[in-house]
């Protein structure tokens, strides 16, 4: 990953994770932002080069944002996000954050993927 997309991955990361804050220090209940994906049934379907974002699209449903990503040798990527993340205002600790960064080819396969999950 290059500079420019490492410096966009860590501010949709705080992007989300600020939202996140926020939305715990509004209110005492439980909150939700984005809807939960299942990880390990993506990476089951999940070929580079192969899986189409129909495909996806099919296992996650839309995504969350979307975007473009300029690797440093000039290719565009389609890049797609998933987040989820949960938490209560009484036990902050207990928050859990949940990201997936999906990246196509201009011909709409599979170029490369990464997520995170807080463990929560």
């Amino acid at each position: 990953m290059n500079d420019k997309q490492d410096v966009q991955s860590k501010f949709r990361v705080l992007h989300v994770f600020s939202l996140l804050m926020i939305m715990l220090v509004a209110g005492c209940g439980s909150i939700q932002i984005g809807r939960d994906f299942n990880v390990k049934a993506f990476e089951d379907m999940a070929k580079v080069g192969e899986t189409s974002k129909a495909q996806v699209r099919e296992v996650l449903g839309a995504p969350k944002s979307s975007g473009i990503a300029i690797n440093k040798d000039g290719e565009r990527l389609v890049e797609w996000v998933y987040f989820y993340a949960t938490g209560k205002m009484s036990a902050m600790e207990d928050a859990g954050l949940k990201i997936l960064q999906v990246r196509f080819q201009q011909n709409g396969k599979l170029r490369s993927y990464n997520w995170s999950n807080s463990d929560k």
